[in-house]
């Protein structure tokens, strides 16, 4: 006795039924859920949400201090604090101040301004993995947060910059032209600052052990970068080689450090700025801010998930 055995056709989706779907979709405007957009709609939509991201900003800078008794005062208390450390240890233990003319104005603004860096960084790289409760239950450009935290450093700078004219006053460094210089310096540090913040968001939200690690890099990276001793003063005689140089003027901290200090204090001349030093300030700004977006923009549909 023979047995015929009736197998089933395979079923299969019918490639016809999805493209219907996706057709029908399209023409009633539905999107994939949590897509990227791109570039051009993704910047429009953080443009958008610029009135949060300065909101967003002082909010986190008013709760900074909030439970301190002296409140908004660390703000400028802080950075000072911080100068008067590093005058101890470095100007007067090791002599760094030697052969560097108006000390305190020089070392007070490389700690402030290497501070702005410092502090938009390490904000950066929590700006996800910290806020997964704001990105999981809200929809918005994820790079507002970024943005927002170097924003809100930069709030904290001019707070500081405050108390920078009161010691440059008080060390007899008269009012100049060139302190106007100090703008276009701060804005292209802000586009370098914010692009950083970027990198390290992304990073930061792949691999949140990676902000245990930023105060040890930023730490190598603040004592090469001249915050404390004048790298014109301490390499100038010295038999370097030449990419150690290279590194050391190109270096970006360096350059915004040295153009701050050129527009504040009249002591601090033109000739102690590496060469193509406005060149070199416009292209870290173009390249962190520009790259660090677009790198941030392309994980944009995996932040808050997994």
């Amino acid at each position: 006795m023979s047995q015929v055995l009736h197998t089933p056709p395979p079923t299969s989706v019918s490639p016809a039924g999805d493209d219907d779907a996706a057709a029908l979709a399209a023409r009633y405007g539905l999107t994939v859920s949590g897509a990227r957009p791109s570039l051009h709609a993704y910047v429009r939509r953080l443009w958008a949400r610029r009135h949060f991201i300065t909101a967003f900003a002082t909010a986190k800078l008013t709760a900074q201090y909030s439970q301190a008794k002296l409140g908004q005062v660390w703000q400028v208390m802080t950075p000072l604090l911080n100068a008067a450390v590093y005058y101890f240890i470095f100007g007067v233990l090791l002599g760094t101040k030697h052969g560097v003319e108006d000390y305190v104005p020089f070392l007070v603004t490389g700690v402030f301004v290497w501070t702005f860096t410092q502090s938009s960084i390490m904000a950066g790289t929590r700006a996800i993995s910290g806020s997964l409760g704001l990105v999981r239950a809200l929809h918005f450009p994820r790079a507002a947060l970024p943005v927002s935290y170097a924003l809100q450093q930069l709030q904290q700078l001019l707070f500081s910059m405050a108390a920078l004219v009161v010691i440059l006053l008080c060390f007899g460094v008269p009012v100049s032209v060139s302190w106007l210089l100090s703008v276009p310096v701060l804005v292209l540090q802000f586009a370098f600052n914010a692009g950083v913040a970027m990198i390290m968001a992304r990073v930061g939200a792949r691999t949140p052990d990676i902000a245990q690690l930023m105060p040890f890099v930023l730490r190598t990276w603040m004592y090469a970068s001249g915050v404390m001793w004048s790298i014109d003063q301490v390499v100038g005689n010295r038999d370097l080689p030449r990419w150690v140089m290279v590194l050391l003027e190109t270096n970006p901290a360096a350059v915004y450090i040295d153009l701050m200090r050129f527009a504040l204090i009249d002591s601090f001349h033109a000739h102690q700025l590496p060469d193509h030093v406005w060149a070199l300030a416009i292209g870290w700004a173009l390249v962190a801010g520009a790259g660090g977006f677009i790198y941030f923009w392309k994980a944009e549909e995996t932040y808050g998930r997994g």
